[in-house]
């Protein structure tokens, strides 16, 4: 079982279905007062194809299967408030659990019931547990019984009387709450610190390096010896404010200021959205924290634009890893400025609007790149073009993502393949152009040794040709995916499991040849390899 966090928030109406990774957020449009919507399914399905929301881990919505919640559709008017105040509530949450067999579920959490309307619900899913990927089919959302209509006064709600999950109330967690936290705080004064006074200093801060941020808020108010403790720069050296995404604003980041002069990871991944964070937060910040930065993920980041790449190149001097993934409001000629930080090691554009011209300037020099992810990068008019700077510059290139790349051919591979020698971890999956007859993926076996992990998902020309050339050249491979591929057969991949003694993990997902009976030969005979297989072949 995979965590599942169910938020909701009042706004206006409105349909998202973002991130990659098994991460997904749903949001359903209300309907006009007093009236029940359509058919959700062909609501739902509507609204995926308009908007072309598909995440890379939600791969059907088939049908309608169970309900998630009650009375969300009862909604009698929408609330316009300053997006400041609005407030995001726990619905429901758990730890993930080690599910043993493959077969599909249906899950149905017991939510809290709220006391106000809302139209959209965001669902976080922890998949750290699960085999390889997984796959969500469908959300559903529906009333049990009928409610009474309430009236026009009865529906109007004051954002700030709407209180955070019961853990919240208990502790004071909520939005306001956390960034008076943030803020010097008047204690009292004590003759004795008991037997903290006893201790060294390091000890205490090893100690309270395992709290979360909140919990450092919440012990900085009990005296000042802990509170000195909790602000110590040191206790924030690496920090993830992404698990508080609905409470982070500007004020958050302000208060934090003094005590992340030091920091080097900062995660900031989910959050701002919805006028939260500011240009102008965001870059005071970075002023004073980003000298030491060498860590900075800002996933899904919809805030950040031209002036933010800008202040981070310009702040950053030391930064070595940057991932912009599902940044989609960046503008093209912004990425321009990733070619000031020379240093970067790691570098994640996925499904960003970064154009050919930027990202040659990027490959030039960035020479140190060593992980580079370009994956739905649908702007990129020429691929072989950047596949060969990549060879000619990036010699370091350890891992490389060119998934659903629809323009590479066996050119741009050769050209990468002499020049990147190093690479560990190649994905080309969904890239239609490249065809098995044409070499380029025994040329790839050949020229890379040093493979580990392969993806080459949904390329129906993948043939045993290819497997034996893997199986002779890349003995070091760990994991291979050839979903999807019609040309292989069951003793090519006998020849692959006996020559790499390294793989865990290979995907056979319609592989028309390889039927359940072959799997099964398989894994008796190399029962330390996890074999995928889809469910309904």
């Amino acid at each position: 079982m995979c965590t599942l966090v169910l938020v909701t928030l009042l706004r206006q109406p409105s349909f998202e279905l973002t991130g990659p990774g098994g991460i997904a957020a749903l949001a359903l449009g209300c309907p006009s007062r007093g009236r029940h919507p359509p058919s959700v399914a062909r609501t739902m399905w509507n609204l995926l194809l308009r908007n072309q929301f598909i995440p890379l881990q939600c791969t059907f919505w088939k049908r309608i299967i169970r309900e998630l919640s009650s009375g969300f559709w009862h909604a009698l008017q929408i609330l316009t408030h300053k997006i400041h105040q609005l407030k995001w509530e726990i619905l429901w949450s758990e730890a993930p659990t080690k599910v043993n067999g493959p077969q599909a579920r249906q899950f149905t959490p017991c939510i809290k019931q709220i006391n106000f309307p809302t139209n959209l619900i965001r669902l976080e899913v922890n998949s750290s547990l699960l085999d390889y990927y997984t796959e969500l089919d469908a959300v559903v959302l529906h009333g049990v019984k009928e409610r009474p209509v309430l009236s026009l006064k009865a529906s109007m709600i004051d954002m700030n009387d709407i209180d955070e999950d019961e853990d919240e109330e208990k502790y004071g967690c909520g939005m306001d709450i956390l960034n008076k936290q943030f803020s010097v705080v008047t204690l009292r004064e004590w003759p004795t610190n008991g037997y903290f006074d006893k201790l060294p200093y390091e000890l205490i801060q090893l100690i309270l390096s395992h709290l979360t941020v909140p919990d450092l808020c919440r012990l900085a108010q009990t005296c000042k010896l802990l509170y000195q403790h909790c602000c110590d720069p040191l206790q924030y050296i690496h920090l993830s404010l992404q698990p508080y995404w609905a409470r982070i604003n500007d004020t958050s980041l302000e208060y934090l200021q003094s005590r992340c002069t030091l920091i080097q990871w900062l995660n900031l991944s989910w959050t701002g959205n919805r006028g939260a964070i500011s240009v102008s937060g965001f870059s005071r910040f970075l002023k004073v924290c980003g000298s030491e930065l060498v860590r900075l993920e800002l996933s899904c980041g919809h805030f950040l634009n031209e002036t933010c790449l800008e202040v981070i190149t310009e702040m950053c001097p030391n930064l070595q890893e940057l991932n912009l993934s599902s940044c989609d409001k960046i503008p093209p000629q912004a990425f321009n400025h990733i070619a000031k930080v020379g240093s970067l090691k790691r570098l994640i554009l996925y499904r960003t609007k970064v154009e050919q011209t930027a990202l040659l300037s990027i490959l030039n020099f960035c020479s140190e790149l060593q992980h580079l992810s370009l994956g739905s990068c649908v702007m990129i008019e020429d691929y072989d073009l950047i596949a060969s700077m990549m060879g000619a510059k990036c010699k370091k290139l350890r891992s490389l993502d060119l998934w659903r790349c629809k323009n590479i051919t066996e050119n741009g591979i050769a050209e990468l393949a002499s020049g990147c020698q190093l690479l560990e971890e190649l994905d080309l999956g969904w890239c239609p152009t490249l065809q098995s007859s044409t070499g380029c993926f025994t040329n790839l076996a050949r020229k890379l040794p040093n493979l580990q992990k392969l993806f080459l998902t949904a390329n129906r020309s993948v043939c045993d040709t290819d497997i034996e050339e893997l199986a002779a050249s890349c003995t070091r491979l760990r994991q291979l995916d050839i979903l999807g591929t019609r040309m292989v057969s069951p003793a090519s991949l006998r020849k692959l499991l006996e020559s790499c003694k390294d793989l865990s993990l290979l995907d056979v997902s319609f592989c028309s040849q390889i039927d359940n009976r072959v799997v099964l030969e398989l894994n008796a005979n190399f029962p330390n390899v996890f074999i995928k297989k889809s469910f309904t072949q």
